[in-house]
Formats: C-alpha cells, structure tokens, sequence
C-alpha cells in the first residue's frame, strides 16, 4: 500500500513538472504600451513595448503598422520604436514567425488613433 501511495506521488511530481516545462515553452505576445485605443500625436515617434516568447517553431518577430513589417526583432521583452504615425486609425501587430518569415500563429493587435 505504501508503495503505491509512493508511486502516485512520484507520477504527480512529473506531471506538475512537464506542466511547467510546457508552459515555459508556450509561446506568447503582449503589447505593454501603448494601450489599445489609445490616441497619440500624429508625426511623433511612440515606443512599443512588448514581451514575446517565440515557443516552439518561432524565431523572432516582425512589427506590423497597418500592412508595413518591421524588422525581424530577436529580443524577448524590450522596447520597439514606432515610425511617426499619420493622422487616423493605425493597427499595429506583433506577429511571431519561424526563420522563413512565416507566421506560426502568435500575434496581437491594438488599434491606435493619430491627431
């Protein structure tokens, strides 16, 4: 009987571990700032702060203003500088990809008003 109750114990350990491992590895965008629906000044420069955990097949990230991609950025959690905005509505988008550049399925959006 004690073996058993032994047992259990031990398969719950690794359950809760691979648990945490998987959950390091689940990939994951945020964008800190600026929040969504936010107005800011049109023909300013706007820091885009982010964290992003590529996760399995993902290598780095592109920023997307409207339909214009940024640069590939590596870093995980920083500071991205925004190009001056038009007047208007702008949606910017964080989207992970592999090394071909191909989206593997994380990325969030906010939409942005410039005056």
């Amino acid at each position: 009987m004690k073996v058993s109750g032994v047992l259990i114990l031990a398969g719950l350990l690794a359950l809760t571990h691979g648990s945490i491992a998987f959950a390091k590895d689940a990939a994951s965008v945020k964008i800190l700032s600026p929040a969504n629906n936010e107005r800011l000044d049109a023909g300013e420069e706007y820091p885009l702060n982010y964290e992003v955990t590529p996760g399995p097949g993902g290598d780095h990230f592109h920023v997307w203003v409207d339909k214009e991609r940024g640069p590939g950025v590596h870093d995980s959690k920083g500071i991205y500088n925004l190009p001056k905005l038009t007047p208007g509505q702008h949606v910017i988008t964080i989207k992970v990809v592999d090394k071909g550049h191909v989206p593997t399925g994380p990325q969030q959006s906010i939409n942005v008003s410039a005056k």
